[in-house]
């Protein structure tokens, strides 16, 4: 634990001073951080996928060997400053770095935050570690403006206010736009605008927020659209009790049937299509504000008063189960509204004096005052997994104490986009710690993520984080002060922490893991109680759980946030370029940890390699399939999992939870009601979901036109959607059994040299085709790759393999042109090569003479007069005999065309961009391979 010196040190003989004492976690004293690192030179060229023209370049930057190339691409594309291919542009992640903590050092020795010298390096030596090893990182805005020329704006999150008048609508508009200019998001809560069933001064009336959030969308598409490294990422919250609150839950669900609508109309709706801009109210996500009034009307079926904004009156009534009903039914459509649970929100809130909290940031996790920001950082918690599978509670402390001190010190000299913001941020010092890889340590510790284990896990690490948090604030309290608006709110603040403390104590542990680490939030806890009644606290706010979306792939965290793991079989990206796909590696380590041994473990991953799931995985025992749920695939996590994780680690957060309720398309409307009761009854703060293929998909009515189906009752109008369900005779899937015979052939075509392997059922049909070519972990090897898969699913579900050579037979692109096969001398593909020969080997004759299929000595025959027919069983015969030798051919030696060829692709510097996930591309034989990605939205 760090101490805090009241005088006892001098300074080159001057006074005394105040300050910390800090101690070293990962460096040693007259060592510097970066001496310990293996450091290598790599290059980042991205280039455009449309033309090949090079969209950035940057040869020779400097990363730790460790680093993979999607963190270092993102590093360098993102965050390193300066003109490319000046002097002045950074090249190293040593520069990136000491620009940062540079500033962070200088403001905290400055301002008095270190007791001695040797405290403020140990202090700058040990951030520098931390963020060269990947342990922690700062959100995006710090790595983009500190030690710049630009402001150094350091927050990502922001709650901007809007009163019920013209002039404060239109402050809204502009201060949306200059936050969405930094790159970052904002949240506003609308329920101060009068109603469109309310009246203005001059007679007329009012237009209503929604109205008004027309225009706010469209400047946030238009900045989008202006240049933005990332999309304008916005929140609008309107409170239940909104008399335009209907008009408000449903406006994108509405807005999603037009995109259909015009869609089916040949309109261009695509993403980024030239008529989707006509589509409004899509650059926001919407929360609805309800309270614990309306949700208990909501249980007991009670009717619910919608208020006036000015005087308070009733305007209208409603029954809270329709119109509950109605908020589950637009996000059954189309993911919108979210929720907010106002109450419990405000009960967890340590500054009520100074107002309420009514909004939150885009991604609901920052909730706080108005007018006010948050910066964040997030911890790597893979990174203290120790060798013998224990969490490494000690260093976990330590590096949360430094890095709380440090998110204090950039407040101190930030910049904002407005001073209103400014001035409440200053007053309020709002921090927003958290952390990333939960889903990942859960795995590697044989935690299942929906289990007591896991979730007592979790809740443990929460309650460590935040409690260390506070008891550093109160520390910092101590040496430069509590913060401006502590003196008004003190006593529901240290109420708050007693909150908190009262959480830690209920909660129950499950193992040896969670035990251990609770056992020091108590003991964390307690001193920060005992700190905060002496010097108060510096921090309003300290924790929270953010997306850590950029942030996350730049210290190679394998999940995100709180979530889970997304699948078990991945894609890493290579540093020589390209990219192969790999089981998880922490799927071993949780194999290990469940007592497995290397051959099972091998053999369970391979299974899961080939697979992608864990079910009927050789050795694997049921009770541990748990273990590895996902998110996604044959074995999700079910969406109250997801709920009650959330909980687990809810009662430990100063803010809330950036996480989304993942459902399947088949959840009904009646399943998002109980997510969102549910989420109130375990006390969340805030709620999203999305349902698979709601944006795209659109429910089966019964039958009938609109008009006929507005015609009936109140009842009908609230009820699910009626699905008309249709028997379909579907195919059955007749997998290959585990040995079967094949042959493999080696091909070139054009001078582009390939391996087929075909296996048959012992019964005798094709069902199954391997497609080599180029190097794995190409762009061409993934598609041949993916290629066979779907050949080999269509015909183990049936597709005659005669069907394939009607379609590919003669298919025209390059290589084309010669080949090796005595048979099939030329060809116009390999596509057309690879289906003759599977045609040759696999199909009788007269199959193939409708679409001029011989084999060389089928047209030998034919030109002796004979009848081919008769030489098809001897041809078979031969075919198998000569499957071995066709392998063990000997190459024959390549013309010097195709040298030159092939040694003008290595050297290519064009390459295009990753569609999928916009990595740079890298010639590999004769294509490209993917490289890195960086394009994320979110919050850090």
């Amino acid at each position: 634990m760090t101490e805090t010196a009241s005088g006892s040190v001098t300074r080159g003989g001057k006074r005394p001073r105040k300050g910390l004492k800090m101690k070293r976690i990962f460096t040693k004293p007259g060592v510097h951080p970066y001496d310990d690192i293996k450091w290598e030179r790599r290059d980042v060229v991205m280039t455009n996928w449309r033309d090949g023209s090079i969209n950035f370049e940057q040869r020779g930057v400097e990363f730790p060997e460790f680093w993979s190339v999607n963190a270092a691409n993102i590093v360098t594309t993102k965050y390193f400053r300066g003109a490319v291919g000046t002097p002045q542009r950074e090249w190293s992640l040593k520069q990136l770095v000491d620009r940062v903590v540079g500033v962070y050092t200088k403001t905290a020795v400055e301002h008095g935050y270190f007791a001695t010298d040797e405290d403020a390096e140990i202090f700058d030596h040990e951030l520098k570690h931390a963020l060269t090893h990947q342990v922690f990182a700062f959100n995006s805005p710090v790595w983009f403006n500190v030690g710049t020329a630009s402001p150094q704006q350091v927050s990502a999150c922001f709650i901007l206010a809007v009163d019920d008048t013209m002039e404060s609508i239109l402050d809204w508009y502009k201060e949306e736009g200059v936050i969405f200019k930094g790159g970052s998001g904002s949240g506003v809560n609308l329920s101060r605008i009068r109603s469109s069933k309310e009246l203005l001064s001059s007679g007329g009336t009012a237009s209503g927020p929604v109205s008004f959030m027309r225009g706010a969308d469209a400047s946030a598409g238009t900045i989008k659209s202006g240049g933005a490294t990332r999309r304008a990422a916005k929140m609008v919250v309107l409170d239940v009790d909104h008399p335009d609150i209907v008009e408000f839950v449903e406006t994108k669900a509405r807005e999603e049937d037009k995109v259909r609508a015009l869609r089916d109309a040949g309109f261009d709706m695509d993403l980024g299509g030239k008529d989707i801009v006509s589509v409004q109210y899509q650059n926001a996500n919407n929360s609805v504000r309800v309270s614990e009034e309306f949700m208990h009307a909501v249980e007991k079926g009670d009717d619910f008063a919608l208020r006036g904004r000015l005087t308070g009156e009733v305007i209208e009534k409603v029954d809270a189960r329709d119109l509950f009903r109605k908020m589950a039914k637009a996000a059954w459509e189309c993911a919108d509204p979210g929720v907010q649970y106002d109450d419990t929100i405000n009960d967890w809130h340590t500054t009520p004096e100074t107002g309420r909290i009514t909004a939150s940031n885009p991604c609901s996790e920052y909730v706080h005052l108005d007018n006010s920001s948050c910066n964040l950082a997030s911890i790597n918690l893979l990174k203290f997994l120790k060798d013998d599978d224990t969490f490494d509670v000690a260093n976990f402390v330590k590096l949360t104490e430094l890095i709380i001190t440090a998110m204090d010190v950039s407040i101190t000299f930030a910049d904002f986009p407005t001073e209103k913001i400014g001035e409440t941020t200053r007053a309020y010092r709002q921090l927003g710690i958290g952390y990333a890889n939960l889903g990942a340590l859960l795995m590697a510790t044989g935690h299942a993520y929906d289990s007591d284990g896991g979730r007592a896990v979790a809740g443990a690490i929460t309650s460590l984080m935040t409690g260390v948090s506070y008891r550093r604030s109160a520390e910092l309290a101590g040496v430069v002060g509590p913060y401006d608006g502590y003196a008004r709110n003190a006593e529901p603040h240290k109420r708050i922490m007693r909150k908190h403390a009262a959480a830690n104590d209920d909660l129950r542990t499950v193992g040896s893991t969670d035990a251990k680490i609770h056992a020091e939030a108590s003991r964390q806890w307690s001193e920060c109680l005992k700190l905060g009644e002496k010097h108060g606290y510096r921090n309003a706010q300290a924790s929270l759980l953010a997306p850590t979306g950029t942030i996350g792939l730049m210290m190679d965290c394998d999940t995100t946030g709180i979530e889970p793991d997304l699948a078990l079989v991945k894609f890493k990206k290579l540093v020589g370029g390209g990219s192969m796909q790999i089981v998880n590696q922490t799927i071993p380590r949780a194999l290990r940890q469940l007592n497995y041994q290397q051959e099972q473990i091998e053999a369970i991953v391979e299974y899961i390699a080939e697979h992608g799931h864990v079910v009927d995985a050789p050795g694997l025992r049921r009770e541990h399939y748990e273990v590895f749920d996902c998110a996604m695939g044959e074995r999700a996590i079910a969406p109250m999992g997801h709920v009650r994780m959330m909980a687990a680690a809810q009662p430990f957060l100063s803010g809330a939870i950036s996480k989304t309720v993942n459902l399947p398309e088949s959840a009904t409307i009646d399943d998002i009601e109980q997510v969102y009761l549910e989420g109130w009854k375990l006390g969340l703060k805030a709620l999203a979901v999305y349902r698979d293929n709601c944006k795209v998909g659109q429910p089966l009515s019964a039958g009938g036109s609109k008009k006929e189906s507005e015609k009936t009752d109140k009842a009908a109008e609230v009820a699910e959607p009626e699905v008309r369900v249709i028997e379909v005779n579907r195919p059955t899937r007749r997998r290959m059994p585990n040995q079967r015979p094949s042959m493999t052939t080696r091909f070139t075509v054009g001078g582009a040299k390939g391996y087929m392997t075909a296996s048959s059922y012992p019964d005798d049909g094709l069902g199954e085709v391997f497609l080599k070519m180029s190097k794995q972990g190409s762009t061409l090897a993934g598609v041949m790759d993916a290629f066979s898969v779907a050949i080999s699913i269509g015909l183990q579900y049936g597709v005659p393999l005669e069907t394939y050579m009607s379609k590919f037979v003669n298919m025209r692109f390059e290589p084309a042109g010669m080949t090796d096969d005595p048979d099939i001398r030329m060809a116009t593909s390999v596509m057309d090569y690879i289906f003759r020969r599977l045609a040759l080997d696999h199909l009788p004759y007269d199959e193939r003479a409708a679409l001029g299929i011989f084999s060389a000595a089928e047209r030998a025959a034919q030109q002796r007069g004979e009848d081919p027919a008769a030489q098809q069983e001897t041809v078979d015969r031969e075919a198998l005999a000569q499957s071995a030798p066709i392998e063990a051919k000997t190459e024959p030696e390549p013309v010097k065309e195709q040298l030159t060829l092939e040694s003008h692709l290595r050297i290519t510097a064009d390459a295009p961009l990753c569609m999928t996930c916009g990595t740079k591309m890298r010639p590999a034989g004769s294509c490209y391979v993917c490289e890195g990605c960086g394009s994320t939205s979110g919050c850090s």
